[in-house]
């Protein structure tokens, strides 16, 4: 990995999109800063499209198209995509979603919650539409990366996709990810042929590594560092400080390249 300082200027220059993660990628502690946030406006008002890809659900995402500076958001690891249009907006589903799995899924919960001591149900579950949410280092008790790969392997023994972000294990039915329905975002809606080349990527974590395999241009936040030998797939650069500091210094200095 690549100090972002070294991002070439030409690059810079030639970049559309800008996609990145949300939890401790621009948020810190669990909050999104003021200097995070007024990087999404710097992006937006420059004219560069502005996607956040989370695992985050579906209720969440309502709100980030609606109000924040940004131009789609992809939710749930890739289930879904909410795009902007002028009458408010619109949604791209991924054909590989499973769209009755709750029953399977709660089986695979209750299996996770009792092999796995201190594990809980993420607060935000009630919000998610295809996915499970098992929070391992969210709310307390904070959990370590050990039991989180537990509840991954558990998960895949079902049959189940499963990635390990920061603070949950997400876990679901069904052959698609945030790099997968990226693809078809920036493809059907923004009618982006060649968008690898123009795509910039900020992520924090494992559930990120699909996006750090695909996207020449990727940026880890410094705070990938612990995940870094898990990761098949890293990415080319790495930002000098941790998440929502290290995006915000990143966009400064990819502001100051495209001048």
């Amino acid at each position: 990995m690549t100090n972002f300082n070294a991002f070439p200027a030409a690059g810079a220059r030639a970049l559309k999109y800008i996609l990145f993660d949300i939890d401790d990628t621009i948020t810190t502690h669990g909050q999104l800063s003021a200097e995070a946030y007024a990087s999404l406006w710097s992006l937006y008002t420059c004219g560069l499209v502005v996607i956040p890809v989370t695992g985050r659900p579906a209720g969440w995402c309502d709100l980030i198209v609606r109000q924040w500076p940004v131009h789609a958001v992809i939710g749930e690891n890739g289930a879904f995509s909410f795009y902007r249009t002028k009458n408010g907006y619109a949604e791209l589903t991924h054909p590989n979603v499973h769209e009755n799995a709750q029953e399977k899924l709660i089986a695979l919960r209750d299996a996770c919650l009792a092999q796995v001591p201190l594990t809980r149900v993420a607060k935000d579950q009630f919000a998610r539409r295809y996915d499970l949410a098992i929070d391992f280092c969210e709310d307390e008790p904070k959990l370590g990366l050990e039991e989180a790969y537990k509840v991954q392997e558990i998960c895949k023994s079902f049959g189940a996709q499963a990635k390990v972000s920061s603070i949950h294990v997400n876990t679901w039915f069904g052959e698609y990810d945030k790099c997968s329905m990226a693809e078809m975002l920036l493809t059907q809606i923004f009618n982006e042929k060649n968008f690898k080349d123009v795509s910039l990527f900020f992520g924090d974590s494992p559930n990120d590594e699909p996006m750090f395999g695909f996207f020449p241009h990727a940026c880890a936040v410094a705070n990938i560092l612990p995940f870094i030998e898990k990761l098949t797939h890293k990415p080319a650069y790495i930002a000098q400080e941790e998440s929502g500091r290290g995006f915000a210094q990143s966009i400064k200095h990819l502001q100051v390249l495209r001048a």
